[in-house]
């Protein structure tokens, strides 16, 4: 064995007696800022940021579902069974009824990465102001093998439905996002569906999708679903560990056959089913909840 020179020990001991470990807090989602040592702007929501915009597995991952979901929607075709809607959203029968796919938008199709980094640069938390100001920008790009799967199923005469739980006043905003990318927008037919659609004979509970999805359905046979939440394939009516498991043990099955999810470590309702969804509690206790969710 070789010996490590002194000075090299008395280095590494001076480097480590200096090291603290940076105190943090998790603010309101999507985004965590925290108070951080010595002038350095430390942020919980960094390593999801830094992994979703620079880690090749991240763009790998997001093909590889796309490739799967244009597999399977050329065999859905040929199915005139096939239907994606949960079963308390068919309300109706499918067969006969032409053919469309759901798609969520935000980490879905579009990339909104750059307004969560600037979040972590800038220490700022989410808010509505700033996220409606990235929304106007109209930059978000497609996510790899959005484009390619959504211009598939036009190709083939099925019509794309975007729902997003983006406030009705983005909507041209994000109409226009969407046409500039060059994602298929069917004419004559609405294809696009934002929190606030109106749906009759279905009462809406909260943000969730359900009633936009079973109102696509009276008219069309939906082939697949794709989201980066369990909302875009359900509704989670108890945001809870438990509740969220519950909502979609019945439809294992139909995950990488009729639903495809997306991976999302920046944002999402696991969240705050981690602290009972209660936004109001001090930051470091709502991060003490997440720590003490961790397996060990």
């Amino acid at each position: 064995m070789s010996k490590v020179p002194v000075c090299v020990v008395l280095c590494a001991a001076l480097l480590a007696g200096c090291a603290t470990a940076p105190k943090s807090s998790a603010p309101r989602s999507p985004t965590a800022a925290a108070a951080a040592p010595a002038g350095a702007a430390a942020n919980d929501n960094l390593n999801a940021v830094a992994w979703t915009q620079t880690a090749v597995e991240h763009d790998l991952i997001y093909r590889e579902v796309y490739a799967q979901a244009s597999e399977k929607l050329l065999k859905a075709l040929k199915d005139r069974n096939w239907d994606a809607l949960s079963h308390a959203e068919r309300t109706n029968a499918p067969k006969g009824l032409k053919p469309a796919v759901i798609v969520d938008i935000d980490e879905t199709v579009l990339d909104n990465s750059p307004y969560q980094a600037r979040l972590v640069a800038n220490g700022g938390d989410y808010n509505e102001f700033t996220w409606a100001e990235w929304c106007h920008e109209k930059a978000a790009k497609p996510l790899p093998g959005a484009l390619e799967f959504t211009q598939l199923a036009a190709k083939h005469g099925v019509t794309v439905f975007y729902l997003s739980n983006r406030a009705q006043d983005l909507n041209e905003a994000t109409l226009e996002n969407l046409r500039a990318d060059g994602f298929p927008l069917a004419s004559g037919e609405q294809v696009f569906f934002g929190l606030g659609t109106v749906v009759a004979g279905c009462e809406q509970v909260g943000t969730e999708k359900g009633c936009r999805r079973q109102l696509i359905g009276r008219k069309h046979r939906v082939l697949l679903q794709l989201g980066d939440q369990l909302g875009d394939f359900v509704d989670v009516l108890a945001n809870t560990s438990e509740g969220r498991r519950a909502a979609v043990a019945a439809y294992q099955g139909w995950f990488g056959e009729r639903w495809f999810v997306l991976p999302n470590p920046t944002y999402g309702s696991w969240e705050p089913a981690l602290f009972n969804n209660e936004w109001s509690r001090p930051a470091a206790e709502r991060r003490q909840n997440k720590i003490d969710a961790l397996r060990k």
